[in-house]
């Protein structure tokens, strides 16, 4: 079960919960097993993001590879449709949209995801600084006074800050996603071990936010100093809040509670210098293939 988890980038505790078993029902889908098209709830699983892989690197932006089919995959669907003649363009992948797609996408070169491209493109054109951005720092319990820390420093450095208290991961994506945030910032307190580690969203096959990874060893670079205790590293994880979310998103897993408590301000203070920091370089320039590369866990 651990070994499952941690390849799906999930949090490794052995437990068979929700998000464990959604995974692997997610995982069982292969492309070409079933009807794919929207509805709601919104289909989910590898084919979708098999699909989405597939229409991102012809071209056609079907969103992030998060293995949910949205309305910005639907679109994409039917934008392929169109463009290779098929003359129903349903956005429903069926047997005659898919062989068109496996054999055009066979011709295709080059590996490039489309909404990786447009990503680079919104971070490379956003402003070198921390004045007006739009900030979501949330936490799913445990931690409101810590955020409250974070918003009011974030707050003096010009940002405009949303926090955000809720169980619920996937409740917290679509709030972050309905306010049109910059970057999500997730704060939890782990009274299991001590030290700091940040995740980032990486998903199918390597594919994930370049953006999210950078800011992700970004904070890694100064938080663990800050408060000196052991630097746990970057992780690629698939947990909801990182999936769902729309723009740059990390969580921030720290302990023990006790010490992150006691030393609030110099949290503050650390992750305020850290988004500094990522937003005078928001992704690598030398490393434009994005996030594909191994993480480390």
């Amino acid at each position: 079960m651990r070994a499952f988890q941690n390849e799906r980038g999930l949090r490794c505790d052995g437990v068979c919960g929700d998000q464990t078993w959604n995974a692997v029902v997610e995982a069982g889908h292969e492309l070409g097993d079933r009807l794919l098209y929207y509805k709601r709830p919104m289909l989910r699983g590898d084919d979708v993001a098999h699909l989405q892989r597939k229409l991102g690197a012809l071209g056609f932006d079907a969103g992030r590879v998060d293995g949910i089919f949205g309305l910005q995959t639907n679109t994409a669907l039917k934008d392929f449709q169109r463009n290779v003649g098929i003359t129903v363009d349903d956005g429903i992948l069926g047997p005659e949209t898919l062989k068109t797609l496996l054999r055009v996408s066979g011709k295709a070169k080059g590996s490039d995801v489309v909404a990786e491209v447009r990503e680079r493109q919104r971070l490379r054109e956003a402003p070198r600084t921390l004045i007006g951005r739009r900030v979501v720092v949330g936490e799913t319990g445990g931690a409101a006074a810590l955020t409250d820390s974070v918003r009011r420093a974030l707050a003096r450095a010009g940002c405009w800050v949303q926090p955000l208290h809720d169980p619920d991961e996937s409740a917290q994506a679509s709030q972050a996603n309905g306010l049109h945030a910059d970057v999500y910032l997730g704060l939890r307190l782990d009274p299991d071990t001590g030290g700091c580690a940040t995740s980032y969203f990486l998903g199918y096959r390597g594919i994930g936010s370049e953006g999210g990874r950078r800011l992700a060893e970004t904070i890694q670079s100064v938080l663990p100093a800050a408060l000196g205790i052991c630097d746990r590293g970057v992780r690629g994880m698939r947990l909801p809040v990182l999936r769902e979310t729309r723009m740059p998103a990390v969580m921030v897993e720290f302990g023990p509670p006790a010490v992150v408590v006691e030393h609030g301000t110099a949290v503050a203070a650390a992750l305020t210098r850290a988004l500094s920091l990522w937003v005078a370089s928001p992704y690598d320039e030398d490393d434009p293939s994005g996030p594909g590369g191994s993480p480390q866990r």
